[in-house]
C-alpha cells in the first residue's frame, strides 16, 4: 500500500496508465460495486499491470471508505499498481488541515491522492460561488498539505477544455497553483465529453508548450471519441492517461482502458504495460464485466467476441489466403481469436474456414462444400441463422461431408420421435402449469414420459429428459443454460416465424443450437434435438478414442 509509482512496467514512472473504474466507472447507470467487488476489481486491474488504481472517494462514500480500510488492513496486495484515493480540495474559506473531506483522504492510507478542482471560471464563480483567486488558493493549500503528509498528488482539472476555451488564463492559473504546491501531474479533463481529437490535441500541445507541466488526460465519451481523444492527447504530449474498464462511466461512458492501451501498444509502439499483459486484455475485460453484472459487449474493439469475426464471403476468401489481409492485428496479441461467421453471405471460403475452426477437414470435399453453401443460404432465407449456433452448423456440415462410400448420414438425435404434446393448465388458484408428454424410441425401446414445467419448453425438456435418462446416462450432466426467442415477422408478412437459440452445457463445454418454425414450441423442439445430437456425437467420438 506504500507504493506511489507503478512497479515493473516498461516505461516506469515516465508514463501512467491510470484506471478509475472503481470511481468514475462506478457512476455508470446500473452498476453497483460492493466493497468486496471493489477488491476483486482492483486485483484484476493490478494483474493487468496498470500503474494506478483509483479506489473511490473515501469519506464521501461509505463503501469506498470500507474498501480503503480493508485494503489498508491487508486484503489488497498490489504487485504493479499504486492505490489512489480521490477527493476534492478544501472548501472555500476553510483550511485544508481542518477540512473533514481532506482528512478522510489521509485516513484512507492511500499513498497517492487525486484532487478534483474546477478550472472553468464559470463553474468557479457560479457553482462554487467564489473567486478565481480563492479557487487557486484552495488547490495550493490542499496540495501543499497532502504532500507535506507524504502523499503523492495528482490534480484533476475539471471542465478544463471548456474552461480553457472560455478563459485560458483562469484555467492555467488553477493548474499552476497545483504544480507550484507540489502536484506531480495536472490532468486535463473533458468532463462534458464534448471535444473532438484535433481540438484535444491542439489544446494539450499548447498547454504543454506554454507551461512545461506534466499533463494527463481524462475523457468522457459523449461524442463517441473518448478513446480517440485520449490517444490524440498522448500524441500531443500527455504522459498520464485515465480510463475505465470497458469504458464504463456515467452518460455515454469514459475512455475504454482496453482500447486505449491496445492502441498505445500496437499502434504507437508504447510498452505501457508489462510485456505479457497485453494478451490478458480480453480475459480481464470479460472478468470485469461479470463483476459489474453487465454482458460483455461483443462488438467492443480488440476484446469483443466479434472484434475479429468475419461474415462476408469476400473477407473469408482473402483470410483463407492470409489472415492478416483483413485483421488489423493478430487477435492473439490481445488474447482474442478470429472467427468466421457462416450466414447467407457465406461462400466456399467461409464454409471451409468455419469447418477448420470446428475441427472438420473439408480438404478435397468440394461437392460437400458446395452443398453446404447452398443449404445454408436456403435455410437463412427461411429465417435460420447460424452465426451464434456453431453446434447446429457443425451438424449440418457433417451431414454434407462425404466418405469413400458416399455421403455420410446426417447426425441425428439419439432417439426418434413418435409424437409430443404440450398443454397448459390454468388452476383455480391462478397458477399456470405446462404439461408435456413425449413418445420416443430410444435404444430399441418405446418410451412414454410426462412432466410439468413453468412453461411449455421447460415442460417439454423435462419430459424428454425423463424418457431418455435411463438409457442415456450422459444426459445427467447436460443442462439448458440459456434460451432466446426472436419473432421474424419480416420473413412472411403477417405470418410470424420464430427462431429459437438454445445454449447447453455439460459442465465442461457449452454449445448453441438453433431451431426455426412458425410454432415456438416446434422451433424449441428442433433446437433441443440438435443440442442432444451434438452432445451424443461428442460422447461417441470420445468413446471411439
Amino acid at each position: 500500500m506504500t507504493r506511489t509509482s507503478p512497479a515493473e512496467t516498461p516505461l516506469g514512472d515516465s508514463f501512467h496508465v491510470y484506471d478509475t473504474t472503481l470511481r468514475d466507472g462506478a457512476q455508470r447507470e446500473g452498476v453497483t460495486y460492493s466493497a468486496t467487488d471493489k477488491l476483486a476489481v482492483a486485483r484484476l486491474l493490478d494483474s493487468l499491470g496498470v500503474g494506478f488504481i483509483e479506489g473511490g472517494w473515501p469519506g464521501a462514500m461509505p463503501k469506498d471508505t470500507e474498501f480503503f480500510a480493508r485494503a489498508a488492513a491487508g486484503e489488497l496486495e498490489l504487485r504493479h499498481a499504486a492505490l489512489v484515493a480521490f477527493g476534492a480540495t478544501r472548501r472555500p474559506g476553510n483550511r485544508a488541515e481542518s477540512d473533514p473531506q481532506v482528512r478522510a483522504l489521509l485516513d484512507s492510507q492511500a499513498p497517492v491522492v487525486t484532487l478534483v478542482a474546477k478550472s472553468d471560471r464559470r463553474h468557479i464563480e457560479r457553482a462554487l460561488r467564489t473567486s478565481v483567486a480563492e479557487a487557486a488558493a484552495m488547490v495550493a493549500d490542499t496540495v501543499s498539505f497532502l504532500t507535506g503528509e507524504g502523499r503523492r498528488v495528482f490534480l484533476d482539472a475539471e471542465h478544463f477544455f471548456d474552461g480553457y476555451a472560455y478563459d485560458p488564463d483562469c484555467a492555467l492559473r488553477v493548474l499552476g497553483a497545483g504544480v507550484e504546491a507540489g502536484a506531480d501531474v495536472v490532468v486535463l479533463c473533458d468532463t462534458n465529453g464534448g471535444q473532438l481529437p484535433l481540438g484535444i490535441a491542439k489544446t494539450v500541445a499548447e498547454v504543454v508548450a506554454r507551461t512545461g507541466f506534466r499533463v494527463g488526460i481524462h475523457c468522457q465519451d459523449d461524442t463517441a471519441c473518448a478513446v480517440a481523444n485520449s490517444v490524440a492527447a498522448v500524441q500531443a504530449g500527455a504522459s498520464h492517461v485515465q480510463c475505465t474498464a470497458n469504458g464504463y462511466g456515467e452518460r455515454a461512458g469514459n475512455a475504454d482502458l482496453f482500447a486505449v492501451v491496445a492502441n498505445l501498444v500496437t499502434k504507437l509502439d508504447m510498452p505501457v504495460l508489462p510485456a505479457a499483459a497485453l494478451s490478458e486484455l480480453t480475459r480481464v475485460s470479460h472478468a470485469l464485466a461479470e463483476i459489474a453484472n453487465i454482458a460483455p459487449n461483443a462488438h467492443q474493439a480488440y476484446v469483443g467476441t466479434a472484434a475479429f469475426a468475419h461474415k462476408a464471403g469476400l473477407h473469408a476468401s482473402a483470410i483463407k489466403v492470409d489472415p492478416d489481409l483483413y485483421n488489423h492485428i493478430d487477435p492473439v496479441t490481445v488474447g482474442n481469436g478470429m472467427r468466421v461467421l457462416v450466414t447467407e453471405m457465406a461462400g466456399r471460403a467461409s464454409i471451409e474456414l468455419k469447418g477448420k475452426e470446428l475441427g472438420l477437414d473439408l480438404a478435397g470435399q468440394g461437392e460437400a462444400v458446395t452443398r453446404a453453401v447452398r443449404k445454408v443460404k436456403d435455410l437463412e432465407a427461411r429465417g435460420w441463422s447460424f452465426e451464434a449456433a456453431d453446434a447446429s452448423l457443425e451438424l449440418l456440415l457433417r451431414g454434407e461431408m462425404s466418405t469413400s462410400d458416399g455421403p455420410r448420414e446426417t447426425v441425428s438425435p439419439p432417439f426418434t420421435l413418435d409424437s409430443y404434446r404440450v398443454v397448459l393448465d390454468h388452476r383455480p388458484d391462478g397458477v399456470v402449469i405446462s404439461e408435456a408428454t413425449v413418445k420416443v424410441h430410444v435404444c430399441g425401446e418405446r418410451v412414454i414420459a410426462t412432466a410439468e414445467g413453468n412453461g411449455p419448453v421447460h415442460a417439454l425438456d423435462a419430459a424428454l429428459r425423463k424418457a431418455l435418462l435411463p438409457h442415456l446416462p450422459w444426459l445427467e450432466s447436460v443442462e439448458l443454460i440459456d434460451y432466446k426467442v426472436r419473432i421474424l415477422t419480416e420473413q412472411h408478412g403477417t405470418d410470424a416465424v420464430t427462431r429459437v437459440l438454445v445454449e447447453s452445457s455439460d459442465g465442461e463445454t457449452e454449445w448453441t443450437t438453433v431451431g426455426v418454425h412458425g410454432n415456438i414450441v416446434e422451433a424449441s423442439w428442433l433446437a433441443l434435438c440438435d443440442a442432444l445430437a451434438h452432445k451424443s456425437m461428442r460422447v461417441q467420438a470420445l468413446a471411439a478414442h
